[in-house]
């Protein structure tokens, strides 16, 4: 298994406008159909209102490197371009 902890760290004020176009286009649902995925969930940051953790689970590496492949993550690339400073990515293997 591997899970990554994505932590999308937002322009100020832009967490709302990110989250809301990952959901436009479709991100979790199509990550949640994808071969291997067993976990891919948002989290509104408590402490930081700028921050959005992502954490996604799969069941081999591989499945997560055709998952960066995907046109979908293609198109989250220039959403995080748009609305984000940096990404944080903590990978745990078990």
């Amino acid at each position: 298994m591997l899970t990554w902890n994505v932590t999308y760290h937002c322009k100020p004020a832009q967490r709302t406008a990110f989250y809301e176009a990952l959901t436009h286009l479709g991100v979790r649902e199509n990550s949640l159909g994808e071969e291997g995925n067993v976990k891919y969930d948002y989290y509104f940051d408590a402490q930081n209102p700028n921050d959005l953790l992502l954490v996604e689970t799969w069941t081999e590496p591989s499945f997560q490197e055709a998952h960066c492949k995907t046109d979908v993550f293609a198109q989250l690339q220039a959403l995080k371009v748009k609305f984000c400073t940096d990404v944080t990515i903590d990978k745990f293997t078990y």
